[in-house]
């Protein structure tokens, strides 16, 4: 990421270490006003601007989703939230069980795996992924062949054509679908609750 600011030269319009509190739009303005708090300030800054884009997904960034599992509190170990990591945690020769699929799943799993004694993933249902090569070669030939805004926009039709064939199949024909476009994430059988 840092080599993207350097290279677009936007280090200048990055705001660090601060969080938004409001947006609020205005018709008659045709704006949004965005009030932020920079750090551990109390006073607030607004800014205003014709075009807002939150990357913001569905996560409460002060507290992580934590479902409640029965018994919880007679468990003897140790609890960790993937969104609170602490820096120092030890879990070298640890039996670690994830709770959760996609991100965290792919994410978590292979970190831990090399030097936890064991992990366990439990997850409601399974997680897929496309797989895809690293590779282009569609892409590659394309913009060796044609003027760099051409193949642009060929490549983004390519990629849009293609993902909602594979959307399209996983919802017609799913038993289908799954060997042929997607590699299933391995796990163990479902633990009972």
């Amino acid at each position: 990421m840092q080599e993207t600011i350097d290279r677009f030269d936007v280090q200048k319009h990055i705001r660090y270490k601060s969080r938004v509190t409001s947006a609020s739009w205005s018709s008659a303005e045709a704006k949004w006003t965005v009030q932020i708090r920079r750090g551990d300030k109390l006073e607030l800054e607004t800014v205003r601007c014709q075009f807002l884009f939150m990357c913001t997904g569905y996560y409460d960034y002060a507290q992580g989703y934590l479902p409640s599992l029965k018994d919880a509190n007679t468990f003897q170990g140790q609890m960790v939230h993937p969104q609170h990591w602490p820096t120092d945690l030890s879990y070298e020769g640890k039996k670690i069980l994830i709770i959760g699929s996609g991100a965290t799943a792919v994410t978590l799993l292979p970190a831990l795996a090399p030097l936890a004694e064991h992990v366990t993933l439990l997850q409601r249902s399974p997680s897929y992924i496309a797989v895809r090569a690293s590779n282009d070669g569609i892409a590659n030939a394309l913009r060796a062949l044609l003027p760099l805004k051409l193949a642009s926009t060929l490549i983004r039709a390519k990629t849009i054509l293609m993902g909602a064939y594979m959307h399209r199949m996983c919802r017609l024909k799913p038993e289908k679908a799954k060997p042929k476009l997607f590699l299933s994430i391995k796990c163990a059988p479902p633990l009972p609750l």
